[in-house]
């Protein structure tokens, strides 16, 4: 992909991370309640496993499709799907709710768990696509 390919599929991408996105807002919604922000916790967390793994992917086959769908994959939906925005007016919700310290526990739990998933993320492929290994 290149040129105005590469602008519609990080277009295309980044419509359908949004929308699952929102889709998994309103399940953690449904299912938990409005009292902590569980949805944009579980799609940053999931959203860093998979946009390091496509990385660390592409990064170890630099010929195949993946590296070719980069665009769309990384640029597109996982940064569709994720939502660094969100994240913050939610902690700045909490604040002016009265909870701070609920917004510190948000803050402090969010930023080390999406580190570590796109470490596992990156690990997990690396491992996966070692040189000797069938892959």
């Amino acid at each position: 992909m290149n040129g105005w390919r590469d602008y519609a599929a990080v277009g295309l991408g980044s419509a359908l991370g949004s929308v699952l996105r929102y889709l998994v807002s309103i399940a953690s919604l449904a299912a938990l309640g409005p009292a902590f922000p569980w949805g944009t916790l579980v799609v940053n967390l999931l959203g860093s496993w998979l946009i390091a793994a496509f990385s660390a992917y592409a990064a170890c086959r630099q010929g195949g499709r993946v590296a070719r769908w980069q665009p769309f994959l990384v640029a597109g939906f996982c940064g569709g799907f994720t939502t660094f925005s969100l994240f913050s007016l939610e902690t700045l919700y909490l604040v002016e709710s009265g909870l701070p310290w609920l917004a510190l526990l948000y803050v402090m739990a969010s930023v080390p768990l999406w580190l570590a998933a796109a470490w596992l993320g990156d690990r997990m492929v690396r491992a996966r696509l070692a040189p000797g290994r069938p892959g």
